[in-house]
């Protein structure tokens, strides 16, 4: 009987052991940083500085307007069950509070990554991009101490990519006169189109701010001026300039400003990339 009690708290002594050493290899999954963003841009640089060590959730689809999004229920979850929520405060992302409020949790870290170089704020220019790396790595070191090395090391590769593809791109750009090449483009681009070295002649709002009226006398604004290529962008209405361009007679191109708007862009580099080739084939049509 001595014997059979021995036995039997001897499989309950080696189960519990075996639970413990099972439980030690649970997937790390379970103790992820879980973190929430209201845009691509940012979740595509969480997701490269915290590796596996993050589980990043993004709210707003990155071909749609932060500005058009609706909150749904689904989002509320999310962040109720989030430790740190990522946002721009842009004014596009004015539901961003009330997404807040709803998700109700006390333990979750909001931090706005408000970046601006000089007169820049086109998250898709090198310079605004190596910025934003630099203060989403503070956001999440700020959060998850314990890992705060791990997050710096991975931004310092980040960053030297982001320098790479930046001289690369700057490379390719400078065998071309686009100063020469006057523009229209949408009024959420003005940045990236600067950095690239295009000349601007006009802002385009979104389409439902252009009036007829307003139409007409961009027309003759591109006419006078001598506009070649007018450029939309995907997010804030990809064909506010559609009409303009046919009256004036010019190329028209529409430009991403998110990771993942167009397929295969959902790194930086990639949706960069795009928007270059864009431009430099638009660019190799243009008069002589």
């Amino acid at each position: 009987m001595k014997k059979s009690k021995i036995l039997v708290i001897g499989i309950l002594v080696l189960s519990l052991v075996i639970s413990s050493l099972l439980g030690g290899c649970a997937p790390a999954g379970t103790s992820k940083l879980k973190v929430v963003t209201s845009t691509s841009l940012l979740a595509s640089t969480v997701e490269r500085v915290g590796g596996d060590r993050v589980d990043v959730v993004n709210i707003i689809p990155p071909a749609q307007c932060p500005g058009h999004f609706d909150v749904k229920p689904g989002d509320i979850q999310k962040l109720s069950e989030a430790d740190l929520f990522l946002l721009h405060g842009w004014q596009g992302e004015m539901f961003s509070q009330e997404l807040i409020a709803s998700a109700n949790n006390p333990d979750l870290t909001v931090v706005k990554i408000d970046v601006k170089v000089g007169e820049n704020d086109n998250w898709m220019t090198p310079p605004v991009q190596l910025e934003a790396t630099d203060k989403i790595t503070a956001a999440l070191c700020q959060v998850d101490t314990e890992n705060s090395s791990a997050y710096q090391d991975s931004a310092a590769e980040l960053k030297a990519k982001i320098e790479a593809k930046g001289a690369e791109i700057e490379a390719r750009l400078a065998k071309e006169d686009l100063a020469s090449i006057n523009v229209m483009c949408s009024d959420q681009l003005p940045g990236f189109i600067q950095w690239v070295g295009l000349n601007i002649v006009a802002e385009l709002g979104r389409p439902d701010s252009l009036t007829p009226q307003v139409v007409q006398e961009l027309v003759d604004l591109g006419r006078e001026a001598k506009v070649t290529l007018i450029i939309d962008n995907l997010q804030s209405g990809q064909d506010a300039g559609k009409a303009i361009a046919e009256d004036i007679g010019c190329q028209r191109i529409i430009l991403s400003n998110f990771p993942g708007g167009f397929d295969d862009t959902e790194t930086w580099e990639k949706a960069i990339d795009r928007n270059i080739e864009l431009i430099l084939q638009a660019v190799a049509q243009q008069p002589r």
